[in-house]
């Protein structure tokens, strides 16, 4: 939960603030306060207005915003902070108006909703006004500029927003307050007999776009394109399969028709397994392609049209002896299968095996199954494109959605609902009423909800739906033990206004297509990721009208919680850290929005900290999937590739020696030597992770050629831009000599257990590999193709990293990483602990949230002070007059001081072994104390430690929150 800033005891509000205000204003050299600072603020670069917005709301004490011009699109993700600020006790005002008529009476009404919030009514002409106010203990905060309180002006456009801070008695906060005192005087409260009178006299403004003729020319978009361009060369190359993965709502099957139209085939089939898909699709294809109607004919149940030249079939007509049959392998020399994951089923398989066209294309939303059929192989594992749920999103393909994790009801004896509940408690009164006040509280785009929920069991859905149509929302429940015809009729009537809501289990996952969908509710166990997408993606397709879909998940007590942010943000990776991340942060997908609450977010964290992510199961499935995917044996550049399981996650496992020891758990027959095995991990553990550029550059010339010159590597180095020092070149002779890794490790030591010797020797010229690791890549292929895939991979992943300097702000780095990468001769990294003063150099390691209070270093009170220093103290015993103490004093207050130092912060133990680096930092003069610290009061010295980069509200967020 984000916690406000708060001003230590003992600093001045007034200096901190006047530090601040002279850093943005007067001189940047001044000790400033990224939080507190004058800024000024856009939408680029993934900091959205929103973010910083939402920050402020949820350190504030109260807030009044003044602000013209409001769009429902933009309630929900505010709604969300509301609820929590409602929970602590926190309240706040917006002033806005009806000018223009821009605002809808849905705005007002979505916003008497928000019981601790007070709506204002300006009643000037033409109140335009753009400001937002944050009261904080001691000071406040505004934002004034060119933004309003719509989705487009917080999360996409080119917005110019100034943040400025003062302490409360300062002369524009005067200013300010007497603005909105004036405003406030002057406006009316929101009420439901206002509201009525707005909606009587209201008439929609129009917008420039609704003015806009349509054409009726379909064109491919974008991703369209590309992936016309990947199936032309596949048939250019004499392929003859294919597959598209193309999420639900993309256009998949106008896709298919440009494809049909670029290929002119002489005779077409299209296969899919519902009549009423073919039907539409027949109609789309029409559409494209053209030429008269009678080209286009059916072959269902009730229809035959043998001779048409593009024909819609179903699986389980086309499938039956006698038609198959009458139709010839060579009929056809173009074949579609529309939602081809279903190709394992005997009926596709009886078509696979009968026809013999040019061309077969696959098309499909869902190709990884839960159920692990092989979609790919089927299609010669030639994946031509795909368009994720994401990429998609970005592209504005596909409706926006708002989706809002909650908990699930809480009983009054204090249980968390789950869906492994009883079915009494399941349907009892109480949840159903909260759950219904929740979707009344988030809202829907439109004039009513449309909505479908998902649920665990088929007597929770029949319940829930009598109690949903009981309390005024008309609702029926659908199972698998229901008609197709009773489906129909039921979403019929969904679309018509007649129902609220259909309520199932697992049965709309996919094949359904209701565009008008404004609601997706969940109320049930998050079990598989595919399935959760498939449910999102019921809601995302485009309706006239349809400006967003809320969807809103009851989210209990269940080991898969940590699913779910790793879903929503398409997260393969395995990597623990960045699905903390993702959870602790507000994520922006586009113009959608993934919103926690602060009970949901505790109890996802709560799962994750339970999960293993990188387990070797874990591992084991993501290899048989990427196999499947690709029909061979994947390398850790394939994980890459295909934005499967990170390949750091192979390299960190402690298990595993190197990617080809678990080429050999899976089966794979790799065979190394001792000393190769040796080899290839010292290349995985310490280098493939990217985090250098270096040494991969060398070994990938003498991968390549066998020797390398020094001024060749040079020249290597200074194309991807690599910094180049004579420390930095002695410091890679010594990582790939080994001499960096003579240290003890255990019985034996780190060089040892790396082969002992070095891998290459220098020659008069430069490089060459040693003699005997010269021989093994020449003479085993296995070995030289799982070196390349490591030095190929890292050099891969260096691209993240800045390869001008040491460390790339932002980014996470362990205790070895650092000493190799300050140049430092040796690994000292075992006995480091939190800090080490050398060469002119101090690395200092912070863990922010201390879990034991007992611990030795929780003694030391690490305290961010002001956004942009830490208090930090030395190891005890120390005095001021310590040599270690003198070094790092030396040359403090100048511009150059004699030691410089890192500052690598973690937020708690539970992060692993990396920290996050946040720069180089300098020692404020004057705020340097002998103490004594704990109950043993040992000495150390305290000193303020002012980092040289401010930190961005998002790392701050996410470190010290």
């Amino acid at each position: 939960m984000t916690r406000p800033f708060r001003f230590e005891k003992g600093e001045s509000t007034v200096e901190i603030l006047k530090n601040a205000i002279l850093n943005g204003l007067y001189d940047q050299h001044y000790r400033g306060h990224e939080l507190l600072a004058p800024a000024l603020l856009d939408n680029q670069f993934g900091d959205q207005l929103w973010l910083s917005l939402r920050r402020e709301l949820l350190i504030c004490r109260g807030f009044t915003w003044a602000v013209a011009f409001i769009t429902p699109n933009m309630l929900v993700p505010f709604k969300v902070v509301m609820a929590d600020l409602a929970a602590k006790g926190v309240a706040g005002t917006i002033i806005t108006g009806d000018y223009l008529g821009f605002n809808s009476p849905t705005v007002f009404a979505e916003l008497l909703k928000i019981p601790n919030l007070t709506v204002r009514i300006a009643q000037s002409a033409g109140f335009h006004a753009k400001g937002y106010l944050f009261d904080h203990d001691g000071y406040q905060t505004a934002y004034i500029g060119s933004a309003n309180f719509t989705r487009s002006a917080l999360l996409k456009n080119t917005e110019w927003v100034l943040r400025v801070s003062s302490a409360t008695d300062a002369a524009l906060t005067a200013q300010v307050e007497r603005q909105l005192t004036v405003l406030n005087q002057t406006s009316q409260l929101l009420d439901d007999h206002w509201l009525a009178d707005y909606q009587a006299r209201w008439v929609p403004p129009v917008h420039p776009a609704a003015k806009r003729v349509q054409s009726s020319l379909i064109t491919p978009n974008a991703m369209q394109t590309a992936a016309l361009r990947e199936l032309h060369a596949l048939v250019a190359a004499g392929e003859h399969r294919g597959l598209v993965v193309s999420a639900t709502g993309t256009g998949k099957t106008y896709l298919g028709a440009f494809a049909v139209k670029d290929f002119r085939p002489r005779r077409f089939l299209y296969v899919v397994h519902r009549e009423q898909i073919a039907r539409k699709s027949l109609t789309s294809f029409q559409r494209v392609i053209g030429g008269p109607a009678s080209d286009y004919g059916m072959l269902t149940g009730g229809r035959h049209d043998w001779n048409a030249k593009y024909l819609f079939a179903t699986v389980q007509t086309l499938s039956q002896p006698e038609v198959i049959k009458r139709l010839g392998p060579v009929a056809f020399d173009y074949i579609l299968i529309d939602e081809a994951h279903r190709v394992a089923a005997p009926s596709y398989q009886r078509v696979l095996d009968h026809f013999q066209p040019q061309f077969w294309l696959g098309m499909t939303a869902t190709p990884d199954r839960p159920d692990n059929q092989d979609v790919y192989a089927a299609f010669d594992y030639h994946l031509a494109y795909e368009i994720r749920l994401q990429d998609a999103l970005e592209a504005g393909m596909l409706a926006p959605f708002h989706y809002v994790g909650v908990q699930d009801y809480v009983t009054p004896a204090g249980e968390l609902i789950d869906d492994t509940a009883s079915l009494h408690r399941l349907v009892a009164s109480e949840r159903v009423r909260y759950v219904l006040d929740q979707l009344d509280y988030y809202g829907y785009c439109g004039q009513q909800p449309r909505g479908l929920v998902f649920c665990s069991r088929q007597e929770e859905a029949h319940e829930l739906a009598a109690k949903f149509s009981a309390a005024g929302h008309p609702a029926v429940a659908l199972t698998n033990t229901d008609s197709p015809t009773r489906r129909r009729t039921a979403v019929d009537r969904l679309e018509a206004g007649k129902l609220e809501y259909i309520i199932t289990v697992d049965l709309f996952n996919e094949g359904i297509d209701i565009p008008s969908l404004n609601q997706i509710v969940m109320l049930r166990n998050t079990q598989s990721a595919i399935v959760f997408l498939q449910q999102l993606g019921r809601g995302l397709r485009k309706y006239p009208g349809k400006d967003y879909v809320t969807v809103l998940d009851f989210i209990g007590n269940y080991k898969n919680n940590y699913l779910i942010p790793l879903a929503l943000n398409h997260d393969t990776s395995r990597d623990v850290d960045s699905a903390q991340a993702e959870t602790r942060l507000p994520g922006i997908i586009g113009v959608s929005t993934i919103n926690f609450n602060r009970v949901a977010t505790a109890q996802i964290l709560t799962s994750l900290a339970q999960t293993k992510l990188d387990s070797m199961r874990a591992l084991r499935q993501s290899y048989q999937e990427l196999k499947n995917k690709i029909g061979r044996v994947p390398y850790l550049y394939d994980f890459y590739r295909y934005g499967s399981t990170a390949p750091q996650v192979f390299a960190n496992n402690p298990r595993l020696a190197h990617y080809g020891s678990f080429l050999v758990k899976m089966g794979e027959a790799v065979t190394l030597s001792s000393y190769d095995n040796r080899v290839l991990s010292f290349v995985t553990k310490e280098l493939l992770n990217g985090k250098r550029p270096h040494e991969l550059l060398l070994l990938d010339e003498l991968l390549n050629y066998g020797t390398c010159s020094l001024t060749h590597l040079r020249e290597r180095w200074r194309a991807v831009g690599a910094y180049d020092t004579p420390a930095v070149r002695q410091s890679v002779a010594d990582i790939l000599t080994l001499s960096f890794f003579d240290v003890k490790a255990g019985k034996e030591t780190k060089k040892a257990r790396y082969g002992g010797r070095p891998l290459l020797v220098t020659t008069p010229d430069g490089y060459q590999w040693n003699a005997q690791l010269a021989d093994d890549l020449g003479s085993n292929p296995e070995f030289y193709r799982l070196m390349t895939d490591a030095v190929t991979t890292g050099l891969t992943l260096s691209h993240n990293y800045d390869p001008g300097q040491m460390f790339t702000p932002g980014h996470r780095y362990d205790r070895r990483d650092v000493c190799r990468l300050l140049n430092w001769p040796l690994d000292v990294s075992a006995p480091m602990y939190g800090y080490r003063v050398a060469d002119g150099e101090c690395p200092i390691f912070i863990t922010y949230h201390k879990k034991d209070t007992d611990q030795r270093n929780a003694v030391y009170n690490n305290e961010l002070r002001d956004g942009q220093s830490l208090r930090w103290y030395t190891r005890s015993p120390r005095h001021l007059d310590s040599p270690e103490v003198q070094q790092l004093l030396a040359g403090v207050g100048t511009d150059q001081p004699a030691v410089t130092l890192r500052l690598f912060v973690k937020r708690s133990d539970a992060a692993g072994k990396q920290f996050y680096y946040l720069g180089t930092a300098k020692i404020a003069p004057g705020s340097v104390r002998e103490e004594l610290l704990g109950p043993k009061e040992k000495a150390a010295v305290g000193m303020d430690l002012v980092l040289d980069r401010p930190l961005t509200p998002r790392m701050y967020e996410l470190l010290f929150d």
